[in-house]
């Protein structure tokens, strides 16, 4: 595939399946209309060394999850790259310490992916302070209606605490707004400034455990964050109340977090993340009645990916006017993400 059009050229690298889900035909004959491919769409396991002259054009990049990882030896068959379009989230398994001496540019669709994440997160919290788990499994049980289960709070004046405020954590708030709830976050990098503005109050992390109904997880799997949510935290969760965990595994201690959900029956924990994934057979986290597990469906799934890749083709078009492009990433930024 080519075309003739003066400028720079561009590569689709990444597995057919994805192609078809993030981009789509149409996708892949804007970009060759604009830029111009250089070769047909590729997937990363055909890129064999040494047998495609091809990438020796290649200035625009154009991948997704599965993307090659882009160290030294990647980058040396690619001497003219100057952009990566990243039609997914965290950046970084694929990007290297070589990448950002090459001074190459990227931008990701990681907002564009955090938008289900927050969907996800805004439908468990509505329905945590319905208490909807524990109500169905009684009527299950049942087999009849019994409403003399503890009352939920529902969602009026309800309180639900947010930890980190990066991406996913603010656009959950945005998707709280419409509803008579109090909005709490922790945050250390957030100034109460900032926090004001969003409409957030601000508490240490004990402090959101203790006061809020609902508490969602949303921090970057860092040093620094790798098993900060411990029994501990869980254990001063209100009566009924909900955990949520959309970000990575890592982050909870899982055996501290099962062993308090064993005594804390009236805790409801919802866990789209684990550590490992999926938990091994014998994992209590498949067997507590407290505890409901999804597999990791909460960012982009079916024709939610196409979002990314419209993300994606709106910054190559942003890029072929000379403007600035929305979602680039810094090295420095590159570090934080989840």
């Amino acid at each position: 595939m080519s075309s003739s059009r003066a400028g720079p050229s561009a590569a689709f690298i990444l597995p057919p399946d994805i192609l078809e889900q993030v981009y789509g035909a149409a996708g892949v004959a804007e970009v060759n209309s604009t830029a111009g491919l250089v070769h047909d769409p590729i997937s990363p396991g055909e890129l064999e060394p040494g047998q495609h002259g091809w990438t020796s054009e290649v200035e625009l990049l154009f991948t997704s999850w599965q993307a090659p990882v882009l160290d030294e030896v990647m980058l040396a068959r690619f001497p003219r790259l100057r952009v990566v379009f990243y039609g997914a989230g965290s950046v970084r398994r694929m990007v290297t310490p070589a990448f950002w001496r090459r001074g190459i540019r990227l931008t990701t669709a990681a907002s564009a992916n955090a938008v289900p994440v927050a969907e996800y997160t805004l439908a468990v919290t509505l329905m945590g302070l319905k208490r909807l788990w524990p109500h169905a499994q009684r009527t299950r049980r049942l087999r009849s209606f019994d409403r003399g289960l503890d009352e939920p709070e529902g969602a009026f004046h309800s309180r639900v605490g947010l930890i980190s405020l990066g991406t996913i954590g603010r656009l959950v708030r945005e998707r709280l707004r419409p509803f008579d709830l109090e909005v709490c976050a922790h945050d250390p990098f957030v100034p109460p400034a900032e926090a004001a503005e969003l409409g957030v109050e601000l508490l240490p992390l004990a402090d959101l455990f203790d006061r809020c109904s609902v508490v969602s997880l949303h921090a970057p799997r860092l040093p620094a964050t790798i098993g900060m949510i411990g029994g501990d935290l869980i254990a001063r969760l209100r009566p009924h109340a909900t955990f949520i965990n959309t970000s990575r595994g890592a982050l909870v201690k899982e055996d501290e977090l099962c062993e308090v959900l064993r005594g804390r029956p009236d805790i409801q924990v919802v866990l789209d993340v684990t550590d490992p994934e999926p938990p091994h057979p014998d994992s209590p986290l498949y067997t507590l009645p407290n505890v409901m597990l999804t597999p990791h469906i909460a960012g982009s799934r079916g024709r939610e990916r196409r979002r990314l890749g419209e993300c994606m083709l709106a910054e190559f078009s942003r890029f072929w006017r000379g403007d600035p492009l929305v979602f680039e990433v810094s090295e420095a930024q590159a570090r934080i993400m989840a």
